[in-house]
């Protein structure tokens, strides 16, 4: 809703605006002396001087007041100069938790023990931010195992697939996407039957947390990402690495969210230096579709 324009002073803009007097002379001329009888035209010249001084001060007056009217009417980032530069993040869709089954509780209430996600697990995957171009390929839905082991390094795939035989694996579930600045993003969420499997496929299968997690294919060498000082969401644990330099062409970051009976990985990827600020960002959005 726009607010009046204001008569006296201008807000926000450091200008005063004052209102027209009775009689305005020109800074540094005398005020006009009386007028005597008997002059009649130099006293019509004088009435019509002051005339439009005043008419002027008006006008004056009247814009200074409409353009903090109209300054004071916009948005932030509309006017030049004070708008707020984006610190990285993406636009995502606003979230909200999938339907449940009649009946089924949430993961981590009192009657749910083995702490299983009754939702689809595909309706749990962080969806694309505004701008991305989505990997037809991995669009949301299920994905075979040997897709999901595809980003880890061939000589662990085969130890990974039989750990994953040995957790009651259930599903897989994916999603990539490619921003404009070339960041490549993708999500795998694996549901197993309980918490005690999926935590055990975290700590000694792909070694979460650990000082020397397993690589995932061509990265060399990583260093700790903190994420768990920053994301917060209760029953969860998080876990997140950065591809440490010299790391060639691109850079790679990714995390482990461990909630109930699933597990998800978030990797993104870019040329020259991978982000960290969307990086936290997809990780807590997933963590807290997930919690």
């Amino acid at each position: 809703m726009t607010e009046p324009a204001p008569t006296a002073e201008a807000p926000e803009t450091g200008v005063e605006v004052s209102e027209p007097t009775a009689q305005v002379s020109e800074p540094g001329i005398e005020p006009t002396p009386a007028v005597r009888s008997g002059s009649g035209s130099r006293s019509r010249r004088v009435l019509g001087a002051v005339a439009r001084w005043t008419a002027a001060v008006v006008v004056c007056g009247g814009l200074g007041a409409g353009t903090a009217a109209a300054i004071t009417s916009m948005d932030r980032t509309d006017v030049p100069g004070l708008a707020t530069a984006s610190d990285g993040r993406w636009d995502y869709p606003k979230l909200s938790l999938p339907a449940l089954p009649e009946g089924s509780p949430r993961p981590f209430s009192d009657s749910n023990p083995a702490e299983v996600h009754h939702a689809d697990l595909r309706a749990l995957l962080l969806p694309a931010p505004a701008g991305a171009t989505v990997d037809p390929k991995l669009n949301g839905g299920w994905v075979s195992v040997d897709q999901y082991l595809a980003v880890y390094g061939k000589d662990k795939r085969a130890a990974l697939k039989q750990a994953l035989d040995d957790s009651a694996l259930r599903h897989v579930a994916a999603r990539a996407w490619t921003m404009p600045d070339g960041t490549r993003s993708t999500i795998y969420l694996l549901r197993f039957t309980s918490a005690d499997f999926s935590e055990a496929f975290k700590d000694d299968a792909v070694e979460a947390g650990s000082s020397s997690p397993v690589l995932l294919d061509g990265v060399q060498g990583v260093e700790t990402d903190a994420l768990g000082d920053d994301i917060d969401v209760t029953d969860t644990a998080v876990y997140g690495v950065t591809e440490k330099e010299p790391y060639g062409p691109e850079q790679t970051r990714w995390g482990y969210v461990q909630a109930g009976d699933t597990l998800a990985l978030i990797v993104q990827s870019r040329a020259g230096e991978a982000a960290p600020v969307p990086f936290r960002q997809t990780v807590t959005l997933q963590n807290q579709l997930l919690g």
